[in-house]
């Protein structure tokens, strides 16, 4: 219980340490990408891409942001809070798909379930994967001076481009290749090798949205660093620098 407390008390620092808005608009990306998974856009023998990837890369954009001020445990618990909103978001969605018989209704929250599933467990591994690995590119490359924009573009680029690889490879495998064989999936099968291309095209692509908007990302680091944003949470849970949180 005592374990329970400590994590829960660190929560609310961090969530009353990070800018609400920030918070909201992420929060709302991770949901987003949900219910635009179902969607597939593009449907090639080589190649098949779902809508999620136009908001993905904000998701991504704002955990690197995060771990470069709070820590990558800080990132992890806020996608984990993410996720949380998002498991409430799509019960909400059951429900009222069993309460009311609407073919429309039906077509937004139909198969949920699967959708929900794979996109849990692919974006937990990812986000692991991109929170460590940017700050063990902090520790390995940029000790020195892992604040500059040089470290900040190259820790996101990377990070990024390995997370999302993962991310993308692992939901589409395991919506559209794994559990469309069991009762009550979304009955949308995609090959192997769509699979792979669209993980890479994916990645690729969300890679491309992370150089144009990195700036953007590395000013309001910055601006952050500038005005003591989460002063509470720093000082009590990285008193010795957010690389060795």
């Amino acid at each position: 219980m005592n374990i329970i407390k400590q994590k829960t008390t660190m929560v609310a620092a961090l969530l009353r340490s990070v800018p609400v808005a920030m918070t909201i608009i992420f929060i709302i990306a991770v949901v987003l990408m949900n219910f635009l998974a179902r969607i597939t856009l593009v449907s090639l023998p080589w190649l098949a891409l779902n809508a999620g990837i136009t908001v993905s890369w904000m998701s991504f954009l704002f955990v690197d942001i995060v771990t470069r001020h709070f820590g990558a445990k800080a990132a992890n618990m806020l996608s984990i809070v993410a996720i949380a909103v998002n498991l409430v978001v799509c019960f909400v969605c059951v429900i009222l798909s069993r309460v009311f018989d609407r073919p429309s209704l039906d077509m937004v929250v139909g198969g949920q379930w699967s959708i929900l599933l794979a996109s849990t467990i692919a974006y937990i591994v990812a986000a692991l994967t991109n929170n460590y690995t940017n700050v063990f590119i902090g520790r390995r490359f940029f000790r020195q001076n892992p604040d500059g924009r040089k470290a900040f573009a190259f820790r996101s680029y990377i990070s990024t481009f390995l997370s999302q690889c993962v991310d993308n490879f692992l939901f589409v495998f395991l919506a559209f290749v794994v559990f469309p064989n069991l009762p009550g999936a979304l009955p949308v099968r995609w090959t192997i090798a769509q699979c792979v291309g669209a993980s890479v095209l994916c990645a690729a692509f969300e890679l491309l949205s992370e150089v144009i908007f990195s700036p953007l990302g590395y000013h309001v680091a910055q601006k952050w660093k500038e005005r003591n944003v989460g002063q509470e949470y720093l000082d009590k849970y990285c008193p010795n620098g957010v690389l060795e949180s």
